[in-house]
């Protein structure tokens, strides 16, 4: 889950805009009506929050807690082309609760990426930070905040767990490049790895080995996808391809701005892609250690990453201006495999 990536963030061979996912990677706008069905209240044209869609500002009175568990709803929804098909494999109860993590994942995510000014973005997300503080102490305002504080009270998750996704948010902001492969997993135990945490949380997983597991599945997605978005996250100035790597496999940044599919290159993502696939093994023992509807859900994914590296391996790993993609009827499977394991 910029979903950034994980679970939530972000679907097999979908939107590629990142959390993390995860969550947080997809992404469009929600519907210019607020839950109750009044059209909201534009912010100031001098306020930050007129960079992005006017629901999206944090009002001066809290809505009522229908109104905000439908808020979360409807942006949820209207969000995430599967997030529908994922929460066909969760227990009714949770999926109000899924929708509102959901929401602060996807929101936060907008106010890293979709502001266009690195300044008001940090402000953004200051005061995101802010609220939800506010939403621990019982004094939010903003309607995901509202929505969820049932969610956090209910399952008992530790605030850190939600601004540690802020910490990467942050970090695009002023952080392009990554020297060594293990600052890129610094970046995805904020970027993904919470997502997987609060997953587990709502379905009543608090320990520390199943949380280990989980952020191995979560870094293994957000690195299959920074390796399926090379040209996109360029163009968006970042790398997070390793520069230690570029330089052991003599890749320029250069060829990666123009396009260059060189031999060079092609191996140095096979690499990638062999590395991202060890995470993956090392997720998988998770399945085994949760209930049937999560471990169809974690199944869903971590094959659904798979089939990103595959269609990577399709090409030859010439991934630069030609994004590899999950074909739909390969998608289809995966999902009709899961629901199958799912009535075993």
């Amino acid at each position: 889950m910029r979903w950034r990536d994980g679970r939530l963030a972000r679907p097999p061979g979908g939107d590629a805009r990142r959390s993390t996912n995860t969550l947080c990677p997809l992404w469009l706008r929600i519907s210019m009506t607020t839950a109750a069905g009044h059209s909201p209240t534009a912010p100031p044209l001098s306020s930050p929050w007129s960079a992005l869609a006017p629901e999206y500002a944090i009002p001066d009175h809290a809505p009522s807690e229908a109104e905000a568990r439908e808020y979360c709803r409807r942006l949820a929804r209207s969000h995430y082309e599967n997030f529908s098909v994922a929460s066909w494999f969760l227990p009714a109860h949770l999926r109000q609760h899924f929708y509102n993590v959901y929401a602060y994942c996807r929101i936060a995510d907008d106010l890293a990426d979709e502001v266009g000014d690195t300044a008001t973005s940090l402000q953004l997300l200051d005061q995101w930070e802010t609220e939800l503080g506010a939403c621990y102490a019982g004094r939010a305002r903003h309607p995901v905040f509202v929505a969820l504080a049932e969610t956090v009270h209910k399952f008992e998750i530790p605030k850190h767990e939600f601004a540690d996704l802020l910490t990467a948010f942050r970090q695009d902001q002023s952080i392009s490049r990554y020297e060594t492969f293990n600052d890129v997993l610094g970046y995805c135990r904020f970027s993904a790895n919470p997502v997987g945490h609060l997953v587990l949380y709502l379905c009543g997983y608090r320990d520390c080995e199943r949380q280990q597991l989980s952020d191995a599945t979560c870094t293994a997605l957000q690195l299959a996808n920074f390796w399926q978005d090379v040209s996109a996250d360029f163009a968006k100035g970042r790398i997070y391809l390793p520069l230690e790597d570029l330089r052991r496999f003599g890749v320029s940044e250069e060829a990666i701005r123009e396009g260059e599919n060189t031999s060079a290159f092609c191996e140095m993502l096979k690499f990638e892609v062999e590395r991202a696939r060890e995470w993956f093994k090392q997720g998988l023992p998770l399945i085994a250690k949760v209930d049937r509807a999560l471990a169809t859900d974690i199944e869903l994914f971590s094959r659904g990453g798979q089939e990103i590296l595959k269609a990577i391996e399709g090409q030859h790993h010439a991934v630069l201006g030609r994004r590899p993609a999950i074909s739909k009827s390969r998608k289809l499977a995966l999902v009709a495999r899961a629901a199958l394991g799912k009535l075993r």
